[in-house]
């Protein structure tokens, strides 16, 4: 019995601090956005082709296809252009 309530401990601690969070949301205030263009450039760089760039929590995301042309959803963050999270569509 001492297991499961180690998990649930653990699992409030996460929940708590904010690890666990499953989105992602970016503070960085619009004057210290980069460039739609920006945006793109970093995009094709990493081998991507975008089909969309738009406003999501905050952040840049990008729809389009990898290098591999399989589909993503990518958030960046608009200041610094890092990429935050990838999602992957079958």
């Amino acid at each position: 019995m001492r297991a499961p309530l180690t998990i649930v401990i653990v699992m409030a601690t996460l929940v708590a601090t904010g690890v666990a969070r499953a989105d992602v949301d970016c503070t960085v205030p619009m004057a210290d956005w980069l460039p739609r263009a920006a945006v793109k450039e970093m995009a094709e760089a990493q081998g991507w082709t975008v089909r969309r760039i738009k406003i999501d929590d905050g952040c840049y995301e990008i729809k389009g296809h990898d290098a591999s042309g399989r589909g993503i959803e990518v958030k960046v963050d608009p200041g610094t252009l890092k990429v935050l999270e990838v999602e992957y569509e079958d």
